[in-house]
């Protein structure tokens, strides 16, 4: 066997990303443009010498055996030995879900030390907040609205993984999702196509760090492309039917922004768009992404996403499957196998042609090579660095004031919040006050959960062991227990206020996990309600992976809380907001519907040619019989413990040319005696146009503290490419006319001003 090409080449291999790094840093062009024309011819001398079964290697990525431990008579398990024969004949691009380094570098070792090329592999892993420190779910932390925390977090994220030998997130979600019935709204940026594009390109960003090719850079994939949020009836893996204008106005600016952050690789979604399958879509795939976008990474398939094809009605078998998934630009198969198993025939017979498995191929060592791989195949692969970046004091840190920073206050009558820490007794109720198991929410896959705080740990620590508290299960995360509503009006009666901790399972959000309810459980409703009818001040945390369909005694609680899935630190966010340490200051990424039946449901929908104005104007207007069209708790809300005024929206000039900005201002106060952190947006509506405009759309946001009995003016500049829409040509432009701006604190609220476009 010969020295593995790699090997020879690796004293001058840079990638492209790096020479356009040295040319931003102000280095020689041509020494730069060397640099690229140097990485550009590697990778052509390394296709050249490629087999087509190596070539199929390449565009082939597999999960990594579960089990690793050597019998000491037998040898590794089967599926080991199986493995590393693959990576000895270059029949893998990686694999993914391990997360044991020590192993994970012994396949780098095969890859690059016995296969014939000396190829090295890339390690994957499902991830999307956190490995082992889990910060809240990707709605929950979307509820901060604040993209420097998705950067710090996922920063984090990525240097913990690096200590596990992984090099790839398949993350960030970036899906919009409007459907509360869809599990995996949970994974994503919420209902706001704007503020996805925001926190997508945060994450990507943090999660690729400064330096792709450094121990600590993971390549992001967003996913999953596309309109993949859109599915019929929210049921996961369903059909999508929408037009261009809503595809390209609503779905796919969040994968846009990842994109401009630096992300070279994406996933393909499981779901069809107008009956073609994404997998299969050259019009997604090729046409959008690589034709307009210049996207220059690599596609990868949803799992076994390109055999699906053949379930969908869309491929005829498994070698036609291949064909389309391939020509339409799905360059790498996740799981199935089907690319190793028919490409190389294909290829011979003529039924598929090389230059196809080339390209994708290029593609593929491109990425290799932007992480560095060629360079040191051995990056984040060092057994020791585990130690120094898993679960370190300053993540542990940022994943409490992540948790505290997610959580939304919905509802504080009487200000009962913040809580006493003495001279009240205090009951906490319910199935997760000391639940460790459902902390973390969907897609927690390597969390630790023995590091997790829970309610009952945290309000013990804070208070002390002299503290007038009780801690009562009431019921099961899923269903009653004996006694156990006996026993929590019990501890209600005895206490002077009741805290509930009550919502969904992390089984009841994520991949499929779609459903017809989205309300509390009869369990722990019935709960709720025995409590309530106490007759005690009642505060209600809810735990959630979705916007909520409240009713009867939940509703009416003194208090109600959104807590999401908070992670790690789910216990000390909650305390630290809970008794007032820090003012909430979530703010909801999802409006939350009357009920479910609603659903689809939210803040930037059209109006109607018969628009319900009021409540009371219900005679043949756009409504359901049951219910108004207003939203229980609206996009963009969330209370603090101070009550703040807004102004008027106010404009430094009421018309503007189209090379022309205006000014948008408005003046808040605290009215209240606390110090408050407002999340201030501006929205915008296009009155008339040749496509009909959403009733508002958000356009900007700033964070704002401000100090008991203080005035702030915050001021937003407005172009006119922010007044744009896609039009029917899906040409991105704004049309003269009327606009109403607002300056407000939710989806709902503010007094609007009039600006004309000339």
């Amino acid at each position: 066997m010969s020295m593995p090409f790699t090997l020879h080449r690796r004293h001058f291999l840079k990638s492209t990303a790096a020479a356009l790094a040295l040319m931003a840093a102000g280095v020689d062009p041509v020494a730069a443009a060397t640099l690229a024309q140097k990485e550009r011819r590697f990778i052509e001398n390394l296709l050249r010498r490629m087999t087509i079964e190596e070539k199929a290697g390449q565009l082939s990525l597999f999960t990594a055996p579960f089990s690793v431990q050597v019998n000491p008579v037998t040898g590794p398990p089967a599926r080991v030995k199986e493995v590393q024969a693959q990576v000895r004949a270059g029949g893998a691009i990686g694999y993914f879900g391990s997360f044991d380094p020590v192993f994970l570098r012994s396949l780098q070792k095969i890859a690059v030390e016995e296969s014939r090329l000396g190829i090295p592999l890339i390690f994957a892993i499902d991830v999307i907040h956190g490995l082992r420190t889990i910060y809240p779910t990707p709605l929950g932390e979307a509820a901060s609205f604040d993209p420097d925390l998705c950067y710090r977090t996922a920063r984090a994220s990525a240097q913990e993984g690096s200590g596990f030998g992984l090099h790839w997130y398949f993350g960030p979600m970036v899906d919009v999702a409007r459907d509360q019935r869809w599990g995996r709204v949970t994974e994503g940026a919420g209902e706001d196509p704007w503020l996805g594009s925001l926190l997508a390109a945060a994450r990507v960003r943090g999660y690729q760090g400064p330096d792709l090719k450094a121990d600590d850079g993971m390549l992001a994939c967003p996913k999953h492309f596309a309109a993949y949020g859109a599915v019929e009836a929210g049921m996961d893996y369903n059909s999508v039917d929408m037009s261009q204008v809503t595809l390209h106005q609503v779905h796919l600016p969040p994968f846009k922004a990842a994109f401009d952050a630096g992300a070279l690789s994406v996933m393909s979604s499981f779901n069809d768009i107008g009956g073609v399958p994404s997998t299969g879509n050259r019009a997604l795939l090729t046409g959008i992404l690589r034709d307009q976008w210049k996207f220059s990474g690599l596609v990868v398939s949803d799992y076994e996403s390109e055999k699906e094809l053949i379930a969908h009605g869309f491929a005829e078998d498994e070698e036609d499957a291949v064909i389309k998934a391939l020509t339409a630009g799905c360059d790498v198969s996740m799981q199935s196998g089907l690319y190793n198993k028919h490409i190389p025939a294909l290829v011979r017979s003529g039924r598929l042609p090389v230059g196809i498995v080339d390209e994708a191929v290029r593609r593929v060592l491109r990425v290799k090579q932007a992480l560095g791989l060629f360079d040191n195949p051995y990056r984040s692969l060092a057994p020791e660095r585990r130690a120094q970046v898993e679960g370190t004091p300053e993540m542990i840190a940022l994943a409490r004031e992540a948790a505290r920073k997610s959580i939304v206050l919905l509802k504080n009558e009487g200000d009962i919040l913040p809580l006493p820490k003495s001279g009240k007794s205090l009951a906490f109720i319910g199935p997760y006050v000391s639940d460790k198991f459902n902390a973390f929410g969907a897609w927690a896959v390597a969390g630790d959960l023995g590091k997790v705080v829970t309610l009952e740990d945290s309000v013990r620590a804070m208070l002390g062991p002299d503290a007038r508290v009780s801690f009562t299960k009431g019921c099961a995360p899923t269903q009653p227990i004996d006694g156990g509503i006996e026993a929590a009006v019990a501890a209600a009666k005895a206490a002077d206020i009741a805290i509930l901790f009550v919502g969904e399972t992390t089984s009841r959000s994520g991949e499929a996990a779609s459903t017809v309810s989205i309300t509390l459980s009869d369990a722990h409703q019935a709960l709720v309600e025995a409590v309530a009818a106490t007759g005690k001040p009642m505060v209600v945390l809810l735990k959630h992976g979705r916007g909520l369909a409240l009713a009867g005694a939940c509703l009416k609680a003194d208090a109600i809380v959104a807590t999401w899935f908070l992670g790690s630190q789910t216990g000390h966010g909650i305390t630290d907001v809970l008794f007032g340490d820090h003012a909430p200051q979530g703010r909801l990424p999802v409006s939350f519907p009357q009920a479910a039946g609603q659903q689809p449901f939210y803040y930037n929908h059209r109006s109607t040619g018969r628009p319900q104005i009021s409540p009371s104007d219900e005679a043949y207007k756009a409504r359901y019989l049951e219910v108004t069209n207003e939203p229980l708790f609206p996009f963009g809300y969330g209370l603090g413990y101070a009550q703040i005024s807004y102004s008027a929206t106010e404009l430094d000039k009421a018309t503007i040319g189209k090379r022309q900005s205006v000014k948008v201002r408005v003046t808040l106060k605290n009215e209240g005696k606390r110090a408050h952190h407002e999340v201030v947006q501006l929205y915008m509506h296009d009155r008339v146009a040749s496509i009909t405009q959403p009733v508002r759309v958000l356009r900007n946001i700033q964070h704002v503290d401000i100090d008991p009995g203080q005035s702030r003016v915050v001021e937003f500049e407005l172009r006119p490419e922010d007044l744009s829409y896609i039009h029917a040509d899906l040409s991105n432009a704004a049309d003269p006319g009327k606009f109403d701006i607002w300056i407000a604190p939710d989806a709902t609220r503010g007094t609007a001003a009039t600006l004309t476009l000339i």
